[in-house]
Protein backbone atom coordinates (compact mmCIF):
# COMPACT_ATOMS: atom_id res chain seq x y z
CA UNK A 1 0.00 0.00 0.00
CA UNK A 2 1.19 3.47 -0.83
CA UNK A 3 -0.04 6.61 0.84
CA UNK A 4 0.27 10.24 -0.18
CA UNK A 5 -0.14 13.49 1.72
CA UNK A 6 -3.56 14.84 0.83
CA UNK A 7 -3.95 18.00 2.84
CA UNK A 8 -3.19 19.96 5.96
CA UNK A 9 -5.68 19.38 8.74
CA UNK A 10 -4.16 21.56 11.51
CA UNK A 11 -1.57 24.26 10.85
CA UNK A 12 1.65 24.67 12.78
CA UNK A 13 0.41 28.00 14.17
CA UNK A 14 -2.84 26.42 15.41
CA UNK A 15 -0.86 23.65 17.11
CA UNK A 16 1.55 26.05 18.80
CA UNK A 17 -1.30 28.19 20.14
CA UNK A 18 -3.21 25.19 21.49
CA UNK A 19 -0.13 23.56 23.05
CA UNK A 20 0.57 26.81 24.94
CA UNK A 21 -3.04 26.84 26.21
CA UNK A 22 -2.77 23.21 27.34
CA UNK A 23 0.47 23.94 29.21
CA UNK A 24 -1.16 26.86 31.01
CA UNK A 25 -4.19 24.73 31.93
CA UNK A 26 -1.98 21.94 33.28
CA UNK A 27 -0.02 24.59 35.17
CA UNK A 28 -3.17 25.82 36.90
CA UNK A 29 -4.32 22.30 37.80
CA UNK A 30 -0.95 21.17 39.20
CA UNK A 31 0.32 24.44 40.69
CA UNK A 32 2.54 23.67 43.67
CA UNK A 33 2.44 19.93 43.00
CA UNK A 34 4.83 17.30 41.72
CA UNK A 35 3.92 15.87 38.32
CA UNK A 36 5.40 12.97 36.37
CA UNK A 37 4.84 13.66 32.68
CA UNK A 38 4.90 10.34 30.82
CA UNK A 39 5.39 10.57 27.07
CA UNK A 40 4.27 7.65 24.94
CA UNK A 41 7.00 7.08 22.37
CA UNK A 42 7.58 7.70 19.60
CA UNK A 43 4.56 9.67 18.48
CA UNK A 44 4.17 11.97 21.49
CA UNK A 45 7.81 13.12 21.67
CA UNK A 46 7.40 16.32 19.63
CA UNK A 47 4.11 17.26 21.29
CA UNK A 48 5.51 16.53 24.76
CA UNK A 49 8.69 18.53 24.13
CA UNK A 50 6.67 21.63 23.28
CA UNK A 51 4.04 21.00 25.95
CA UNK A 52 6.43 20.78 28.92
CA UNK A 53 8.02 24.10 27.94
CA UNK A 54 4.61 25.69 28.49
CA UNK A 55 4.04 24.15 31.91
CA UNK A 56 5.04 26.90 34.37
CA UNK A 57 7.79 26.41 36.96
CA UNK A 58 5.15 26.44 39.70
CA UNK A 59 4.68 22.76 38.75
CA UNK A 60 7.53 20.45 39.74
CA UNK A 61 7.47 18.39 36.54
CA UNK A 62 9.70 15.40 35.87
CA UNK A 63 9.73 13.43 32.63
CA UNK A 64 9.57 9.73 31.89
CA UNK A 65 8.72 7.67 28.83
CA UNK A 66 7.01 4.49 27.76
CA UNK A 67 7.06 2.92 24.32
CA UNK A 68 4.25 0.69 23.18
CA UNK A 69 3.49 -1.02 19.93
CA UNK A 70 0.02 -1.67 18.57
CA UNK A 71 0.16 -0.59 14.92
CA UNK A 72 3.41 -1.84 13.39
CA UNK A 73 3.47 -0.65 9.76
CA UNK A 74 -0.31 -0.66 9.51
CA UNK A 75 -2.81 2.19 9.62
CA UNK A 76 -5.10 0.26 11.97
CA UNK A 77 -4.38 -1.03 15.45
CA UNK A 78 -4.33 -4.78 15.84
CA UNK A 79 -5.63 -4.47 19.41
CA UNK A 80 -2.54 -6.13 20.89
CA UNK A 81 -0.45 -3.79 23.02
CA UNK A 82 3.19 -4.60 23.62
CA UNK A 83 5.33 -2.63 26.10
CA UNK A 84 8.59 -1.92 24.28
CA UNK A 85 10.03 0.44 26.94
CA UNK A 86 8.69 0.78 30.45
CA UNK A 87 9.01 3.68 32.90
CA UNK A 88 12.39 4.24 34.52
CA UNK A 89 10.92 5.22 37.88
CA UNK A 90 8.03 4.44 40.19
CA UNK A 91 4.79 6.44 39.98
CA UNK A 92 3.44 5.20 43.32
CA UNK A 93 1.71 8.06 45.17
CA UNK A 94 2.58 10.54 42.38
CA UNK A 95 0.50 12.65 40.01
CA UNK A 96 0.90 11.26 36.50
CA UNK A 97 0.10 12.94 33.20
CA UNK A 98 0.14 10.53 30.26
CA UNK A 99 0.95 12.42 27.06
CA UNK A 100 -0.29 10.85 23.83
CA UNK A 101 -0.09 12.03 20.24
CA UNK A 102 -3.53 10.68 19.32
CA UNK A 103 -6.38 8.77 20.93
CA UNK A 104 -8.23 6.66 18.40
CA UNK A 105 -10.10 3.50 19.43
CA UNK A 106 -8.94 3.96 23.03
CA UNK A 107 -7.72 0.36 23.22
CA UNK A 108 -4.03 1.21 23.68
CA UNK A 109 -4.70 4.06 26.08
CA UNK A 110 -7.18 2.01 28.11
CA UNK A 111 -4.54 -0.68 28.52
CA UNK A 112 -1.91 1.88 29.55
CA UNK A 113 -4.22 3.55 32.06
CA UNK A 114 -5.09 0.20 33.65
CA UNK A 115 -1.38 -0.61 33.89
CA UNK A 116 -0.66 2.82 35.38
CA UNK A 117 -3.46 2.46 37.98
CA UNK A 118 -1.98 -0.87 39.10
CA UNK A 119 1.15 1.09 40.04
CA UNK A 120 -0.85 3.09 42.63
CA UNK A 121 -0.33 6.71 41.58
CA UNK A 122 -2.04 9.55 43.42
CA UNK A 123 -3.74 10.53 40.16
CA UNK A 124 -3.57 9.78 36.43
CA UNK A 125 -4.78 12.11 33.70
CA UNK A 126 -4.36 12.12 29.94
CA UNK A 127 -3.22 14.88 27.61
CA UNK A 128 -3.60 14.12 23.90
CA UNK A 129 -2.82 16.35 20.96
CA UNK A 130 -5.48 14.71 18.80
CA UNK A 131 -8.68 12.85 19.59
CA UNK A 132 -10.70 10.76 17.12
CA UNK A 133 -13.63 10.40 19.48
CA UNK A 134 -15.96 8.96 16.83
CA UNK A 135 -13.71 5.86 16.53
CA UNK A 136 -13.72 5.08 20.25
CA UNK A 137 -14.27 1.39 21.05
CA UNK A 138 -13.65 1.73 24.79
CA UNK A 139 -14.28 4.80 26.92
CA UNK A 140 -11.23 6.78 28.01
CA UNK A 141 -11.13 10.17 29.69
CA UNK A 142 -8.95 12.68 27.85
CA UNK A 143 -8.62 15.47 30.41
CA UNK A 144 -6.54 17.77 28.19
CA UNK A 145 -7.38 17.57 24.49
CA UNK A 146 -5.67 19.57 21.80
CA UNK A 147 -7.98 18.95 18.86
CA UNK A 148 -10.98 16.78 18.06
CA UNK A 149 -10.41 15.44 14.54
CA UNK A 150 -12.44 13.45 11.99
CA UNK A 151 -11.78 9.83 11.13
CA UNK A 152 -8.83 10.38 8.81
CA UNK A 153 -5.38 8.84 8.95
CA UNK A 154 -3.07 11.66 10.02
CA UNK A 155 0.68 12.29 10.11
CA UNK A 156 3.00 15.07 11.17
CA UNK A 157 3.98 16.69 14.46
CA UNK A 158 5.25 13.33 15.68
CA UNK A 159 2.62 11.10 14.07
CA UNK A 160 3.81 8.78 11.34
CA UNK A 161 3.01 6.17 8.78
CA UNK A 162 5.65 3.39 8.86
CA UNK A 163 8.13 5.82 10.42
CA UNK A 164 7.64 8.56 7.81
CA UNK A 165 6.37 12.14 8.11
CA UNK A 166 6.91 12.61 11.88
CA UNK A 167 8.97 15.71 11.07
CA UNK A 168 6.14 17.71 9.47
CA UNK A 169 5.39 20.83 11.56
CA UNK A 170 1.63 20.58 10.95
CA UNK A 171 -0.89 17.72 10.99
CA UNK A 172 -1.72 16.36 7.55
CA UNK A 173 -4.05 13.64 6.45
CA UNK A 174 -2.98 10.90 4.07
CA UNK A 175 -4.93 8.85 1.59
CA UNK A 176 -4.22 5.54 -0.02
CA UNK A 177 -2.87 5.87 -3.53
CA UNK A 178 -4.47 3.65 -6.09
CA UNK A 179 -2.14 1.15 -7.66
CA UNK A 180 -1.59 1.86 -11.34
Amino acid sequence: MNFKLSGELITSDEIQKRVAELGEEIGRDYCGKDLVVVGILKGAIIFMAYLVRHIPPTVNATLDFMAVSSYGDSTKTNGIVKIVKDLDGSVKDKNVLVVEDIVDTGLTLSYLLKLMQERQPESVRVCALLDKEERRKVPVDVTYRGFLIPDKFVVGYGLDYAGKWRNLPAVHYVEQQREQ
